[in-house]
């Protein structure tokens, strides 16, 4: 029994550490298949954004009762049961109408629509939602916010936009703080810049006594007793090509609704900045080796600033850190025929691994 004892001691002892080994190697093991998963650009069909998350997301549609009303949904959702959490959610039904709530009244109602109705969808039947607003965002034009969000064991961000057409919640959520992850995937997130048109002319859009409710591009006529009926407004856009020399040339034709003269073409824009910050290579990007050039679409206002940038070509990994590069670029002001002028065209940004 005095040398049973002791070789008993050490086998169990061996097959707990044996276990705690297995144990962390699955832990590290699953961890490693979360940083170094294939990233892509998702830009689906019917929507308006664009954003860089893990390959082959999950996507659900549904239709879902809110109030009254019918909401639209799009889920798109990258998960596993310990790691992070990415999301996208794509909410419509309710309808931009200055004359009845603001624009951010609007916005609240689809907050609400969204607290009740994503928990269920990372947690399970009966998970609650705890938001705590950080505070207002815009991106490229259209208002937003950003709040804290905690579902169960998960916390993390949540950045909210509303377009005309739709509603867009970027969701990022983990059991454990992943600052620089969070960063990469919310500054990913595109949408197109918001062109704000002027209100249409009472005077010649009603007739037979019926008020007249402008939302945005489209004129809704309140038929009384009935839903409005809408009439699509045209919004003439101009093309502008670099010329032979690689200079600037106007780009063709004025928004014949504002009287606002349209962006000049610039080209390659690099080696006209007065100030161009390079990106920093992003971790997961170099634990993937992802290397090869980022081309970023810019728009430059007329001080010099650049006031909208995304990623039209390039590896995923690499295109968020492109973007947040292009937008501390600076350049000199362009005059076009003594005034000053918007200007549009590509920074290029070469990665190779550290």
């Amino acid at each position: 029994m005095r040398t049973f004892r002791p070789i008993a001691f050490l086998v169990i002892a061996s097959f707990l550490l044996f276990g705690v080994a297995a144990s962390r190697t699955s832990v590290l093991a699953q961890a490693a298949s979360v940083n170094n998963a294939d990233w892509q650009t998702l830009r689906p069909d019917g929507e308006e954004f664009a954003i860089v998350m893990p390959k082959d997301p999950k996507t659900e549609s549904s239709t879902e009762p809110y109030h009254k009303m019918e909401l639209n949904t799009n889920l798109y959702l990258s998960a596993t049961e310990h790691g992070p959490v990415f999301a996208v959610v794509s909410l419509s039904g309710i309808k931009s109408n200055p004359a009845m709530y603001t624009e951010f009244e609007r916005l609240n109602s689809y907050v609400d629509a969204f607290k009740n109705w994503f928990p269920a969808k990372v947690r399970g039947k009966g998970a609650v939602a705890k938001l705590t607003l950080v505070g207002d965002k815009t991106l490229n034009g259209n208002q937003g916010r950003e709040y804290r969000v905690v579902i169960g064991d998960l916390s993390g961000t949540a950045q909210v936009y509303a377009t005309r057409k739709r509603f867009y919640a970027v969701v990022v959520l983990n059991t454990k703080k992943d600052e620089a992850l969070t960063e990469q995937f919310l500054t990913s997130f595109y949408l197109p810049e918001k062109v704000t048109q002027p209100a249409v002319n009472a005077a010649v859009a009603e007739t037979a006594g019926a008020p007249v409710v402008v939302e945005g591009a489209r004129a809704t006529r309140k038929e009384p007793g009935g839903e409005g009926q809408t009439a699509e407004g045209a919004t003439p856009t101009g093309a502008g090509t670099s010329s032979a020399d690689g200079g600037t040339k106007p780009v063709e034709g004025t928004n014949q609704q504002t009287g606002q003269k349209a962006p000049i073409s610039g080209g390659v824009l690099n080696g006209k900045a007065t100030s161009l910050p390079q990106p920093v290579f992003p971790a997961i990007a170099a634990q993937a080796k992802a290397s090869g050039t980022v081309v970023v679409q810019v728009l430059v206002d007329e001080q010099g600033n650049v006031i909208s940038a995304h990623a039209v070509s390039g590896h995923p990994l690499l295109q968020a850190a492109a973007v947040t590069a292009a937008r501390q670029a600076k350049f000199q002001p362009t005059f076009l025929l003594g005034e000053p002028a918007k200007v549009t065209g590509v920074l290029t940004y070469t990665f190779s691994p550290p």
